[in-house]
């Protein structure tokens, strides 16, 4: 069992950054792929990034890629997203997942879900 919990989100305007954490209870965060999704009102959940158990791998949407970043530190159980650069469109609940299926970009391939945090980039 993997719960998670995400922190940092926020009002901020176009062109700002912000840092997301996701802190992970449980001793075996190191052995899973952690994922961020978004999910807009009214649309679907989407993926943004995903990075494997070790670290060494990672996949971004194209619709984030050059502006987010993802990292993970397994002795703190916590995986980060930096956002620099937000647009208005980035505005969304933003989720991080955890799964053992590899770099998944589909939201049926991740087994734990954080409860969200808000962010809202204002024009």
């Amino acid at each position: 069992q993997v719960q998670l919990v995400e922190s940092g989100g926020g009002l901020v305007q176009a062109g700002d950054s912000l840092r997301l954490s996701c802190a992970a209870s449980g001793r075996t965060f190191s052995s899973y792929a952690m994922g961020w999704f978004r999910q807009a009102p009214g649309k679907e959940r989407e993926f943004i990034v995903v990075i494997n158990a070790s670290g060494g791998r990672i996949l971004y949407a194209n619709s984030v890629k050059g502006r987010f970043t993802i990292s993970r530190d397994n002795a703190k159980n916590t995986v980060y997203l930096q956002m620099n650069s937000l647009k208005p469109e980035d505005t969304a609940v933003y989720y991080c997942a955890a799964g053992q299926r590899g770099l998944g970009s589909r939201v049926g391939e991740y087994d734990y879900w954080g409860q969200g945090t808000q962010v809202t980039v204002s024009p």
